[in-house]
Order: structure tokens, then C-alpha cells, then sequence
């Protein structure tokens, strides 16, 4: 068997624009409930894809943390690549990959920071090792090793 052999017919469902909501949002909630009901591992699990600002393009999983009119949340280190990429080329896609539902949902659009006050309200939300961790790690680093 080669990689090309590896093939599936797709056939769990369509998509009639008749089906759609007109707010993209309410949309979107819609499928992640479905998702949920699905008890796919991680709903919330989303590729990131930025861009130097050069074009150079990377990608990433992180997590959904928040999703309203304003846009879709997630949280970073501002030092990391992530972070760096985003404060030089504030553009980025999200890629929800639903492969057991056979559905991806894609956004694509500008980003922006969300205000300190909701940053530190999440932090303090993390279990006091994440927010050791948070503040330890140095992300996008080659460290020489575990010790």
C-alpha cells in the first residue's frame, strides 16, 4: 500500500448554502457543537498558521479559548514565534480539523491582542503549574536538554 491507496469516500454529509446561517458565527457555534456531540478529542484544538514578515509561513496547534463578535480568542507568549510573527504581520488562518465528522472549518483575518485585563483574567484562570510553566518556558527555543 502506498500513500496514494490511502483514500476515503467522504459522504457523512454535504453542505446546501440553503443550511447556512447568515452570521458566520452562529455557524460556526453550530458545527463546534456538533463536533462536541461527536466527542471528538480536543473540539477546541485549531492549526494556527502565521507568517513572518517576509511570508516566511509556519503553523502550530493551540486552543480555542473564546469565540464571540469580536473574533475567535486564543492565548500566546507575545515572545514566542507565534507572537513575534503576529506582532510583525498581524495576519493569520485557523484550520478546526474535524476529520472524524469529515469537516474543516477555515478563518483567515487580521489579529488583534485582547485587552490586558482579559489576558490576566485567563491566566489566573490556569492551574498554578500551567501558570509556572507559562512563566518558565522560553517557547520557540532550542533548549540543550530536559535538565
Amino acid at each position: 500500500m502506498t500513500l496514494a491507496d490511502l483514500r476515503k469516500e467522504y459522504s457523512l454529509a454535504g453542505l446546501k448554502e440553503t443550511d447556512l446561517a447568515k452570521d458566520p458565527f452562529r455557524q460556526f457555534d453550530k458545527w463546534f457543537q456538533e463536533a462536541e456531540a461527536a466527542k471528538l478529542t480536543e473540539p477546541n484544538a485549531m492549526t494556527l498558521a502565521t507568517a513572518s514578515r517576509d511570508g516566511r509561513p509556519s503553523a502550530r496547534t493551540v486552543l480555542l479559548k473564546g469565540v464571540d463578535g469580536r473574533g475567535f480568542v486564543f492565548y500566546t507568549n507575545f515572545e514566542s514565534r507565534k507572537g513575534r510573527e503576529l506582532d510583525g504581520n498581524p495576519q493569520a488562518t485557523l484550520v478546526f480539523p474535524w476529520i472524524a465528522i469529515e469537516r474543516q472549518v477555515i478563518v483567515s483575518g487580521p489579529v488583534t491582542k485582547v485587552s490586558r485585563e482579559e489576558a490576566e483574567a485567563y491566566f489566573h484562570s490556569r492551574p498554578l503549574a500551567s501558570q509556572l510553566g507559562a512563566w518558565a518556558s522560553q517557547q520557540s527555543t532550542i533548549i540543550a536538554g530536559r535538565s
